[in-house]
């Protein structure tokens, strides 16, 4: 009854590793103890003849095996539960006291787990760390506040902060540019894109001096143009093929199957769940797919469905976070921002070069 979806000696050398990426796609089962673990199991390894993988932990239980008390790979519940309670005491904290970020120990400590198996487990389900996530927060509560209030230290003191400083550094990087520019629709920052020709179209390339601001595929240079004007319309933007040379060079090999890091820095602005969502995408491999549920399960919000597919929809730079590779729980591709064909060709590309 072993799978065969994945090689077996792949299996083994995820478990060997204690891989907790490779928890949930398969567990490996013991026969000298009849028990069956996650590959992360923390437990010692037996002999590899005396192991049996499943794609299941039902299948493991069909074939007469028991759950390891130790790693509990059937209880997902349990797992998604320590996790959702966590965010729950980061939100009433941020909610007290945006200044202070709780720390590993003391968010591990409210849910009665070891530092560091409640930070592989919650950057394994939500897709950033529990600082991270934090910072998303607060930056989220930062930015309804910049959109309502009148004068920007108002938000400041509206969103909690003590001082403008301890604004400033705890939402650094999450608003995509400065709260100013932010509240100005772009006004002031400095837009250079390029436009390059791929086997799927037109792809326009944007950035600030941040980062990477728009990646988006198109049938003409001109409307790709209009659109990113129209988006950011107060912003300052200009053409230059030849500076961007080598970052369009980065993306496109995206496009052609890179793996790894291609150290592509990223200058997005979105909500704190868009943020969630859209590094949670970024964790789905190539060459595979995830239903829309699926990462509403991994972010902690399993009912949060439809939002997770708005958040796909409004990714604003295709190929870096690859929204592509989410799919209709019954394997059909669903909508994409750029046409259902690139994102199909996407895809068997993507599967042609595993």
């Amino acid at each position: 009854m072993e799978i065969v979806s994945i090689s077996s000696d792949n299996m083994w050398a995820q478990v060997m590793a204690r891989d907790i990426k490779a928890d949930g796609r398969f567990v490996y089962a013991v026969k000298s103890t009849g028990v069956f673990c996650r590959p992360s199991c923390p437990s010692r390894r037996p002999r590899r003849e005396m192991v049996e993988f499943f794609d299941s932990p039902v299948r493991a239980q069909q074939a007469g095996y028991r759950a390891c008390r130790r790693c509990t790979p059937a209880d997902r519940n349990a797992q998604l539960a320590k996790v959702e309670a966590a965010r729950r005491f980061m939100d009433q904290s941020i909610q007290q006291n945006p200044d202070v970020t709780l720390s590993l120990a003391a968010v591990a400590g409210h849910v009665a787990l070891s530092p560091f198996h409640f930070q592989r487990l919650f950057k394994r389900t939500v897709g950033i760390s529990p600082r991270q996530y934090q910072q998303a927060r607060r930056a989220g509560k930062f930015r309804s506040a910049l959109q309502t209030e009148a004068r920007i230290t108002d938000a400041i003191y509206e969103a909690g902060y003590s001082s403008s400083s301890r604004a400033y550094e705890s939402v650094h990087g999450q608003l995509g540019m400065t709260p100013s520019a932010f509240r100005r629709q772009g006004a002031g920052v400095k837009i250079s894109f390029s436009v390059v020709s791929t086997r799927l179209g037109k792809l326009l390339i944007a950035t600030t001096e941040r980062g990477v601001c728009a990646v988006r595929f198109g049938e003409s240079e001109a409307a790709l143009t209009r659109e990113l004007k129209s988006e950011f319309n107060a912003a300052e933007i200009q053409r230059d093929d030849q500076q961007l040379t080598g970052l369009a060079s980065r993306v496109e090999k995206l496009l052609e199957g890179a793996t790894g890091q291609l150290n592509i820095p990223l200058d997005v602005h979105g909500t704190a769940f868009q943020q969630i969502v859209w590094q949670a995408l970024r964790q789905i491999p190539r060459g595979e797919t995830r239903s829309y549920s699926d990462v509403a399960r991994t972010i902690g919000k399993p009912r949060a469905i439809r939002a997770v597919a708005t958040a796909c929809a409004t990714n604003p730079v295709a190929l870096v976070v690859p929204c592509h590779r989410v799919v209709q729980k019954s394997g059909n591709l669903a909508g994409y921002r750029w046409g259902l064909k690139r994102k199909a060709a996407l895809l068997e590309l993507e599967k042609a070069r595993i």
